[in-house]
């Protein structure tokens, strides 16, 4: 049986779902068997090799960058799964949408309690910070959401395995209860 492929990115957040998904502990082991990752930082791969089946995202979309790859993994993948509740909501990266991205950059730069010298960065390789952070769905089509922050591992491997068969995931009430 020919192995799918997965690409995964991170956007604005903190990384932590793609730390939940390394927490599928030996179930990695079986999921190497059953995937080969493409573009992502599991792999270190910067670039799609081609069509991917299933595109995992993390994050929000905070900036020019962000939005670029999430264009780029609409456009490479088959289906894609948002993760996390910064890709559902924006979450606390999305707590400056409530203050007008100019003051923001101000607060951080220029008239902080740690600011000495302060200058607002304008290098061109700096990636444009967007005027809000946006949840994934406001971007671009999602086809699945795995809630969480981070999301357990057991709903990862819920949704993996069974997109790997071709069924609709579903996510179980204990993958997603927290108590």
């Amino acid at each position: 049986m020919a192995k799918i492929k997965v690409a995964t990115a991170h956007m604005a957040g903190c990384f932590g779902c793609h730390m939940s998904l390394l927490d599928i502990d030996e179930r990695l082991v079986k999921l190497i068997e059953l995937v080969d990752f493409d573009k992502s930082p599991i792999d270190d791969i910067k670039k799609f090799s081609g069509k991917v089946d299933v595109g995992i995202i993390e994050g929000g979309c905070a900036s020019q960058e962000n939005y670029e790859v999430l264009h780029s993994f609409r456009k490479h993948c088959s289906i894609l799964v948002a993760v996390g509740e910064c890709a559902l909501t924006g979450g606390i990266p999305a707590m400056r949408n409530t203050v007008p991205l100019k003051e923001c950059m101000e607060e951080a730069y220029l008239k902080g309690p740690s600011v000495v010298d302060g200058v607002i960065p304008n290098d061109p390789d700096i990636p444009l910070i967007l005027d809000r952070v946006y949840p994934l769905h406001e971007v671009v089509k999602i086809d699945y959401f795995i809630p969480g922050c981070p999301p357990p591992a057991d709903a990862y491997w819920q949704v993996l395995t069974a997109l790997l068969e071709g069924k609709e995931p579903v996510i179980s009430y204990e993958a997603l209860k927290f108590d």
